[in-house]
């Protein structure tokens, strides 16, 4: 098993800097649904439903690949 690294930083209310070992990416909105923008897997959409366990989660633009 390896060691994992992340740190979440609350910079303002709905603002969030999260650090880990390989990335570093923001957290935008609340529980119920949001944005985040990751340095290795781009940018997310996020909603969930409140006391039923649904949520939906989708990528935001297509990040091309490097040949």
């Amino acid at each position: 098993m390896g060691f994992r690294f992340r740190k979440s930083i609350t910079l303002l209310p709905g603002v969030k800097l999260n650090i880990g070992k390989k990335s570093v990416g923001i957290s935008l909105g609340g529980k119920f649904f949001g944005l985040s923008l990751n340095s290795r897997t781009g940018a997310r959409a996020r909603a969930s439903l409140p006391g039923t366990g649904l949520s939906y989660s989708t990528r935001i633009g297509r990040r091309r690949k490097k040949k």
